[in-house]
């Protein structure tokens, strides 16, 4: 906002619901009344044209009735409106007025009053020019160096320059290329016109050049064009600025030299007449609209520019020397002489607010009021603060960074999870041979204590996991009420999902005395989805790629004990739990448990592919703990003692680091097909718009056959973008399953667990800008840099401040192995300051430093590989026994 603000002189609002443009407005004398006062002649796109000599008594004040010297409604909207000498025989000034299919041109006159009403006035065709094509701008001047008239010269929607020789028609010529239409201004000094074409550069044609160019009029060639008098229509030069123009102006300011003034969307130009660049200036704001006009320095150029934050900004060339606050947004701007004030700004709103101000400031007529003074206690200052800092101390300690509010009070949320399947599956479409896919019903209820706006509801579940509805909006405008939803999940895809949980997300406003509208707050739940929806018993399978087995310190425990849900399936073969075949590519995941030794206390879980791993084993884990807490026993615990399976993790990585790969391979081809596209196309539209039909040289087959590349390649990029979608849902099953294994292997706590998560899962989805790869590879970095550094060396290197898509992946490996690594020599993982330090050695086995260039990296990769060597699988078992069938089941 700016510091001072436009000085309203005087203002009014014109019609109701009216629009208006930068044509629309014009400042000049048009009565011919010859006392140098300039009259606001404004046109609007409803038809009207009104004529103001604003008279106010005092500043700042209104319209009043007699300010308006003329209103009168035409029949065709008002697209623009010049006043010049357009009548022969005469150099009168007159009114021209385009619409979009007529330009006329009107005398106004003002008669005396004989009465205390005033003068009258009222206008009078002179004459009109019906347009054969629709207008969109025009402008007017002595063109080819006429004296004592002006030629008005009109630009046609479809790029056609029509001239008008007062009341006769001259000539029409066709911009070349021209697609849309641009701003127009004519030049006295070099005779010619300037635009801005669709090509986003301005162009120049001289006069001459135009009057002696082919008739646009004539589309077959005659013979006298034959003959050499027709010219083709040739650009004088041009100039690329890179972006749409809003206006043209040209200035002359002496007889030697004028200036070309072009408003982009984002910049100023200033150009010379031969089309070279005098200044440029970029813009902080959008612009509206601009007016150059002469500068009191000799040898600079002051302007005019409106931008939509409502401001006028007053530039010295480049340099901004004043700046305005103005209560709307200006479309048009025109500077003017009006009752002896020279330099009045008049400008004019899209909506019709008509404004005449100045600048400036007037003094503020404010007065501080003197303080009251009084002798400060400062000992009492000083025990108030004291007090106030070991409140907000212990205000800290109790409830944490952040303090306690009523949100929790204000709405309650729960979810429910049906046991059961829906007697009827809600799942659209989805069947895979005669099975149909299950779906089960999940409710939501929301309880509020206060009267709440604008809650709404969203619910998050893992894909492939889809809901039957997932958003859902309430009215709680009275406290104590409750509303219950229900939606269905069920599965649609031929992967795992990573995570079985769901999310229930209410965003709500929580209206205050000070804030009516409410203040923001959201609450959630968690709800956790059955396996069942995921899986079903059938026959294990003794033959598998991965497997793994789980450590505990108890007997081993009936898996129908473990997985009720699935003892009406008790005929299945002792290994009760496998995967749904329909939906995962008919994948067997078995659980083994050894009876004829229970002294081994283990369970083996094995599948052909790793990361189907992950949800039957951690649902094991958390089904033993859940048993044994039944039972009583505190000292549950589970471990790992295999090797860390970072061969089939790492094979998973450079899987979906392909993928990406490939993505951006693809959208490269498409967008070099796309401007290949766009190139034909424009070249086959000029073909089209030549007046002399000239051969297609096969570019409608070459549009063709682009055509069916861009489609093809489209289609590619979207498998691919599916591919990468379904290779990150591998990866974060992956990614939990070993992070499950380090937990378990090394007996971390709760906080080092939710450390590592942080570091591996930080992303729910992966894009092209920002993937996981180098967003994990930033955050391992940290934390060797950090908690699992050795030495103070390796705290003071600095992690680069931007993250970018790596070449390749084996530096994320090698940190990832370096990361077990420390862990393994005891290696402790916490975010303090005090925990990083170098006198805290926490590391018994000395770990290395972390590697600085690839001689030391590859030290560090072999002093691992004893550690980390690759297996299918993934533990050494001991001779493999015969399996015991279930108990209370026969063989």
């Amino acid at each position: 906002m700016s510091l001072f603000k436009a000085r309203d002189w005087w203002s009014t609002v014109l019609g109701q619901k009216e629009e208006f443009d930068q044509g629309c407005l014009c400042l000049a004398d048009v009565d011919n009344s010859g006392n140098g006062q300039d009259k606001i002649i404004v046109g609007s796109f409803m038809g009207y044209l009104r004529i103001f000599n604003p008279h106010p008594v005092k500043t700042g004040d209104g319209a009043q009735a007699e300010d308006l010297l003329l209103e009168v409604q035409l029949r065709d909207p008002i697209l623009q409106v010049e006043v010049g000498k357009f009548v022969s025989g005469t150099e009168m000034l007159h009114l021209a007025v385009l619409h979009s299919r007529k330009l006329c041109v009107y005398s106004v006159s003002g008669t005396l009053g004989n009465v205390e009403h005033g003068n009258q006035y009222q206008i009078k065709l002179m004459y009109e020019h019906n347009l054969q094509r629709t207008a969109c701008n025009m402008t007017y001047g002595s063109f080819g160096g006429v004296r004592g008239r002006d030629l008005i010269c009109i630009q046609s929607m479809d790029g056609m320059l029509m001239v008008f020789e007062q009341e006769s028609y001259a000539f029409g010529r066709f911009l070349p290329g021209s697609l849309l239409p641009g701003p127009l201004a004519y030049s006295s000094r070099t005779d010619s016109f300037i635009t801005v074409s669709s090509c986003r550069q301005v162009e120049s044609y001289k006069y001459q050049v135009l009057a002696f160019a082919t008739d646009a009029d004539k589309r077959q060639e005659t013979e006298q064009q034959k003959l050499g008098s027709g010219k083709r229509l040739v650009v004088d030069w041009t100039l690329n600025i890179g972006e749409q123009a809003l206006d043209i102006c040209v200035m002359s300011f002496n007889q030697s030299a004028s200036s070309v003034f072009v408003l982009g969307e984002r910049n100023f130009f200033c150009l010379k007449d031969n089309g070279q660049i005098q200044f440029m200036k970029k813009l902080d704001c959008s612009p509206s609209c601009f007016l150059p006009y002469c500068s009191v320095s000799e040898g600079t150029i002051n302007t005019l520019i409106g931008n939509h934050s409502s401001l006028l900004h007053v530039y010295q060339d480049v340099t901004l020397k004043w700046a305005s606050q103005l209560p709307h947004v200006p479309v048009a701007v025109r500077v003017g002489s009006l009752r002896d004030l020279k330099g009045v700004i008049v400008t004019l709103s899209e909506d019709g607010h008509l404004q005449c101000s100045y600048l400036g400031t007037d003094p503020s007529l404010f007065q501080a009021p003197k303080v009251e003074s009084r002798e400060l206690n400062y000992d009492a200052l000083d025990a108030e603060l004291k007090e106030l800092q070991r409140i907000i101390k212990d205000v800290n300690k109790s409830q944490g960074v952040w303090p306690m509010t009523e949100r929790e009070d204000d709405l309650k949320i729960s979810a429910v999870v049906s046991p059961d399947f829906d007697s009827v599956s809600q799942a659209p479409d989805v069947e895979v041979g005669t099975d149909l896919v299950p779906s089960v019903t999940v409710k939501v209820t929301l309880q509020n204590r206060v009267a709440l706006q604008k809650a709404k509801l969203s619910v998050y579940v893992q894909p492939p996991l889809v809901l039957s509805r997932d958003q859902f909006t309430f009215e709680l405008t009275a406290p104590e009420m409750t509303r219950t939803v229900a939606f269905s999940v069920f599965l649609k895809g031929s992967y795992a999902p990573p995570e079985l949980e769901g999310n229930a997300v209410v965003s709500y406003a929580r209206p205050t005395d000070r804030s009516p509208e409410g203040i923001p707050r959201v609450t959630q739940c968690k709800f956790r989805l059955p396996l069942k929806l995921i899986c079903l018993p059938g026959q294990p399978s003794k033959i598998a790629s991965h497997k793994l087995t789980i450590d505990t310190n108890k007997p081993p425990v009936s898996l129908l004990s473990l997985f009720p849900e699935y003892e009406n399936a008790s005929r299945i073969f002792p290994l009760p739990v496998q995967r749904r075949v329909a939906y995962i590519n008919k994948l067997v995941i078995s659980i083994f448990i050894n009876y004829f030794f229970p002294l081994l206390e283990r369970y083996r879980i094995q599948s052909e592919q790793f990361e189907d791993l992950w949800l039957i084993t951690n649902e094991l884990i958390i089904r033993l703990e859940e048993y044994f807490e039944k039972q009583g026993s505190k000292d549950f615990a589970c471990s790992f003692s295999g090797s860390m399976p970072l061969q089939e993790y790492f094979a998973l990585i450079d899987h979906h680091f392909e993928l990406r790969i490939n993505g951006e391979k693809l959208e490269e081809l498409l967008s070099e097909r796309a401007v290949q596209f766009r190139a034909i196309q424009r070249r086959l539209l000029t073909r089209f718009k030549d007046k002399t039909p000239a051969p297609l040289q096969h570019l409608d087959t070459l549009l063709d056959g682009t055509y069916k590349q861009v489609m093809a390649l489209a289609d590619a990029v979207e498998e691919n973008q599916a591919s990468v979608f379904q290779a990150f849902s591998r990866l974060r099953s992956a990614t939990h399953l070993l992070l499950l294994l380090v937990r378990l292997w090394q007996k971390l706590s709760v906080d080092q667990v939710a450390i590592l998560e942080a570091a591996f899962l930080p992303l729910q989805h992966d894009t092209q800008e920002l993937g996981w790869e180098e967003t994990v590879d930033a955050a391992v970095s940290h934390l060797l840099k950090t908690c699992l550094s050795r030495s103070s060396k390796e705290q003071a290197l600095s992690l680069s401040s931007q993250l970018s898509k790596p070449r390749d992946t084996s530096r994320l490996k090698k940190h990832i192995t370096l990361l077990c690594d420390r862990l393994a020599k005891g290696g402790r993982l916490c975010l303090s300051t005090d925990a990083a330090a170098p006198p805290a050695m926490v590391m018994p086995g000395g770990c290395a430093p972390i590697p600085e260039s690839d001689l030391e990296e590859r030290a560090t990769e072999q002093d691992s590989t004893e550690l980390f060597s690759s297996h299918k699988h993934l533990t050494a078992e001991p001779p493999t026994p015969e399996v015991a069938p279930l108990q209370g089941v026969s063989e």
